[in-house]
């Protein structure tokens, strides 16, 4: 290898310089040379986080090129400091040239003065400066590596080889996983799928996946019954899928045979870019899984059971990803095992990360938690809201928006044109789906202005991430109860919109201590009274309420559902309605399709029960609160802090 190296660094003047000082790499002197490889490249490292400028600092206008080169310069000088803090010896930092700057550090290699042919190099003018002084720079490694036990390993070398590597490695997995590593680097072949015709090269595209409601009421569960929860992951998902037409593609780039240049290739198994992909790796997973035991669950079609005498294993498919939760150790292995033998499994073990989500458990005081803290921090980033101030609320009692807050001419639609205002609110929308009920009410707020955003909207939205900033630790949280029930809580807010004096209906529903299901929108009708506005969020609510009565029957593993399923209404007007059978002048105009409540009620499925306005846990999904209460909704929902 170093032969061949030095062979042709010959024909290059400039490479030889660099290899002047290098002994060949025989096994004799290989550690030695990879020692001080290491050393040099740590220095290196270090300089050049000492040497680059930082730019200037990001503002809501500024470019994409210049937030790519921010992110870039902060990921550089953020390596080079973790470089310092984590595998520079402290006999290492002795190695390094003295010079009276940083930025003045240069090899101490031996080489050649002669050059051949010597090129150049154009070089700026501009008199550089380190990023960061020598005196911080000196105080930072000595601090760093004070702090340390005596025991701990300085590099990596000695971290694989200590007694406890393997609580170092899963600390050093947690972290990078939480900064969004990547794993791994993917290649794949994708054919051109929007050239498919509908009707000849496909007949259906849909392909189910499981519902955010169904995941987190499977964690629920788990947590209560301290049931094993792992993951895996299936490579390559969509090669696995059969395919019911005739599908031809062009062979592929560089990948064309010589002399065969007018074919075609005939596809017998569906592969990436086609328009029916996911829909046949869907319908391929679900014969082979049915086929051995797992029964699919009539509500939600990517979640299954199968039931072994007293044993039982759930399985969650959200397309690739597969969570498995089960009361028997044995069983999960054999559902292991069987996926394995039709798939091309990865076992991840226990689960950890989900969607970007993080579960965190204490089996020992029945807790899981659920966080979305690394996907926080990452949009606070993206919008460089990362070091803003927090504030205690998203939105608060006397907040108001409407439409004519929006851009009015057009300059004012010019100036925000360039305030990424639709992105931040798909961002939001992201964590208030998963794990953040409490930002859901604002963020539908902001959502009816996405086509023609004011200024004010866009510092709403800023409110919304300072809010995600000083919370970003909450975690959503189950844990282990005298009695497994689910309990619903509807409130609505009257004519709470300005432009079209429509009421907002909010709704969620709790098990093991924690919200499973929740949802704020705005009413498609106009309310003539608060007793129809309240009545109206019932109605959603229960029908909500049937699909969760509907699920977890299935499960067959929550004994109370068997019982009428409470739902909590604040308004006794519409509470007493609900219960009536009789038709009073105020309510003929009500709907037909809303007395679906009263139908449920009569059959003892749902049981509508009223709460004092103070105790409803619907009410951020409506409305702005006053801080205090708003926290102690918040706190209620199962939104805590480790």
């Amino acid at each position: 290898m170093a032969s061949q190296s030095t062979n042709q660094a010959t024909s290059n003047p400039g490479i030889s310089l660099q290899l002047s000082a290098i002994k060949p790499l025989t096994g004799n002197n290989f550690e030695e040379w990879f020692e001080s490889f290491n050393v040099n490249m740590t220095l290196q490292n270090l300089d050049l986080a000492l040497r680059v400028d930082e730019p200037s600092k990001l503002t809501d206008v500024s470019s994409a090129d210049e937030r790519l080169f921010y992110e870039r310069w902060e990921h550089s000088n953020r390596s080079c400091l973790m470089v310092m803090k984590f595998t520079m010896d402290k006999s290492i930092k002795e190695c390094g040239p003295k010079t009276e700057h940083g930025d003045q550090v240069e090899s101490d290699l031996p080489v050649d003065d002669t050059v051949v042919n010597e090129v150049p190099l154009r070089r700026s003018q501009r008199v550089r400066r380190p990023a960061i002084s020598d005196d911080y720079m000196v105080y930072l490694q000595e601090h760093e590596y004070d702090s340390y036990d005596a025991f701990d390993p300085v590099t990596y070398q000695e971290a694989i080889h200590c007694p406890h590597f393997i609580s170092w490695k899963e600390a050093m997995d947690d972290e990078m996983n939480s900064i969004g590593k990547i794993e791994r680097y993917k290649a794949r072949l994708v054919v051109k799928g929007y050239s498919q015709r509908e009707g000849i090269d496909f007949k259906e595209t849909f392909s189910p996946v499981s519902t955010k409601d169904s995941f987190r009421v499977i964690m629920a569960i788990v947590a209560h019954f301290d049931l094993e929860l792992h993951q895996m992951d299936v490579k390559t998902a969509f090669l696995n899928g059969d395919l019911d037409e005739e599908v031809y593609m062009e062979q592929p780039i560089g990948f064309v045979e010589v002399g065969k240049e007018d074919l075609v290739c005939k596809l017998n198994k569906s592969i990436y870019g086609l328009k029916q992909a996911s829909r046949q790796w869907y319908l391929k997973f679900d014969k082979i899984i049915t086929q051995n035991g797992f029964k699919e669950n009539t509500v939600d079609r990517c979640i299954y059971l199968r039931v072994s005498g007293s044993s039982y294993i759930f399985l969650v498919l959200y397309v690739d990803d597969i969570l498995l939760a089960s009361n028997d150790p044995d069983l999960l292995i054999e559902t292991k095992h069987m996926l394995s033998t039709h798939f091309d499994m990865k076992d991840l073990g226990e689960a950890s990360y989900v969607l970007g989500i993080k579960i965190l458990r204490d089996r020992a005081n029945g807790v899981l938690k659920l966080s979305q803290r690394a996907y926080i921090e990452k949009i606070l980033k993206r919008f460089n809201m990362h070091n803003c101030k927090f504030t205690k609320a998203p939105i608060v009692k006397g907040d108001k928006f409407s439409k004519a807050q929006c851009p009015q001419n057009d300059d004012e639609r010019e100036e925000m044109k360039t305030i990424p205002y639709s992105s931040v609110v798909g961002s939001l929308m992201y964590a208030q789906v998963c794990t953040r009920p409490d930002i859901a009410f604002v963020v539908g707020m902001l959502g009816r202005y996405l086509s023609n955003p004011g200024s004010q909207h866009w510092k709403a939205a800023k409110k919304v991430l300072r809010y995600l900033q000083g919370t970003k630790d909450l975690m959503l949280t189950y844990q282990r109860t005298s009695l497994l029930d689910v309990v619903g809580f509807c409130d609505a807010d009257f004519a709470g919109c300005i432009d079209d004096k429509k009421s907002t209906t909010g709704y969620i529903f709790m098990m093991a201590g924690g919200a499973v299901s929740w949802k704020s929108v705005k009413q498609t009708l106009t309310a003539s009274s608060t007793m129809e506005a309240e009545y109206v969020a019932c109605y959603e609510a229960c029908c909500h309420a049937m699909w969760m009565r509907n699920f977890v029957s299935a499960l067959g593993v929550v004994d109370s559902i068997s019982r009428p399923l409470k739902l909590f209404c604040d308004n006794s007007a519409a509470v007493a309605f609900s219960k009536n059978t009789r038709s009073i002048s105020r309510s003929k105009h009500i709907d037909v399709k809303f007395y679906f409540v009263k139908e449920k009620v009569a059959e003892s499925l749902i049981d509508i029960e009223h709460m004092s306005t103070k105790s409803m846990l619907a009410d951020p999904l409506t409305k702005g609160l006053p801080i205090i209460a708003f926290q102690e909704h918040v706190s209620q929902m199962g939104l805590l802090e480790a």
